[in-house]
């Protein structure tokens, strides 16, 4: 019960921000749900048991398409948006093929290369993306009103809190967690291993595309080295990581948090925030490994607060 009413004045205060606030503010919060999306498509994939480098192409490739499409075709831009999303979904389809035969570091490293590539055909293909250069739209979404883009990425935002939520609580949840655990016996128990990876690679790319394609029209522009920039892979890795992965409440945490910390040293040290965000970073993972949300959870759970020991004993499992 009071885990729901939580869960409701959220809510309450994600929607009526806008009433109380200005355009800074919102403008922060916006940027903070951009990467808690990533962040929890970052960690779906990594529930698998797959650590994937490649959200930043992916983001990439849903920006590019879905600017490319309206500045080149005259496209609606909201339609765009879903477009990006369609595009980033079926190249993931198309490599998952391939990538999704690889295990551990050298599926890894194959992401992340991916996100190179992605950059180097950008580039080459100068006439249709404009190159090094990118490309500019006429105005932002919605003309830039900062409202209607909070809005915006909060539905974004939204959706991506669903998604994993239904990986959660489906049996997703536990064909995956069985892949993680070990592959061999899930393919013993009947589990199709391929078509589980290749179902959450595409899915968690396809919403990278969206968040990339909402971003792309948020600032109005795209190019090769601020798109495919690898923010947009170590920052959703960070915020998971101190947040708790494995979970939803973990990457919407780690999101929060570092993205308010991270505004507020940008103002009191405009040189060195980047630094205390670091040790923030290194401390969480050296003294808090299974992040902030589930070290407490367990701990309130080993001490009855929230629930029994039977309850213990199945978080700690």
């Amino acid at each position: 019960m009071r885990k729901n009413l939580i869960i409701l004045l959220l809510i309450v205060i994600a929607l009526t921000l806008p009433l109380y606030t200005g355009v800074y503010i919102l403008h922060i919060f916006s940027s903070i749900l951009i990467f808690l999306a990533l962040s929890l498509s970052w960690d779906m994939m990594l529930r698998t048991g797959q650590l994937s480098f490649g959200t930043a192409g992916f983001f990439g490739l849903g920006a590019y398409a879905s600017v490319l499409i309206v500045v080149n075709m005259g496209f609606n831009p909201i339609l765009s948006l879903l477009i990006g999303a369609i595009f980033s979904g079926f190249i993931a389809f198309i490599l998952g093929f391939i990538v999704l035969r690889l295990r551990e570091i050298y599926f890894a490293i194959t992401t992340l290369a991916l996100t190179h590539v992605f950059s180097v055909i950008i580039r080459n293909f100068s006439d249709f993306t404009g190159g090094a250069s990118g490309k500019i739209l006429a105005s932002a979404i919605f003309e830039g009103d900062p409202v209607k883009i909070y809005y915006l990425v909060l539905i974004v935002a939204g959706l991506a809190i669903i998604i994993s939520e239904v990986f959660k609580r489906s049996r997703i949840h536990y064909a995956i967690n069985a892949i993680r655990n070990d592959e061999t016996t899930a393919k013993s128990s009947g589990i199709d291993v391929f078509k589980y990876l290749l179902f959450v690679f595409v899915s968690t790319s396809a919403l990278q595309g969206l968040v990339g394609a909402v971003y792309a029209h948020q600032y109005a522009f795209v190019n090769p080295e601020s798109t495919f920039s690898l923010n947009f892979l170590l920052l959703p890795i960070a915020m998971a990581l101190v947040g708790g992965i494995y979970s939803t409440n973990g990457p919407i945490i780690g999101a929060l948090l570092l993205g308010l910390i991270s505004e507020y040293l940008k103002l009191i040290m405009p040189y060195g925030h980047l630094i205390v965000y670091g040790l923030i970073i290194v401390f969480v993972v050296l003294f808090l490994p299974r992040g902030i949300y589930s070290t407490i959870h367990n701990k309130l759970l080993k001490s009855n607060i929230i629930g029994g020991d039977k309850n213990a004993n199945t978080a700690s499992k």
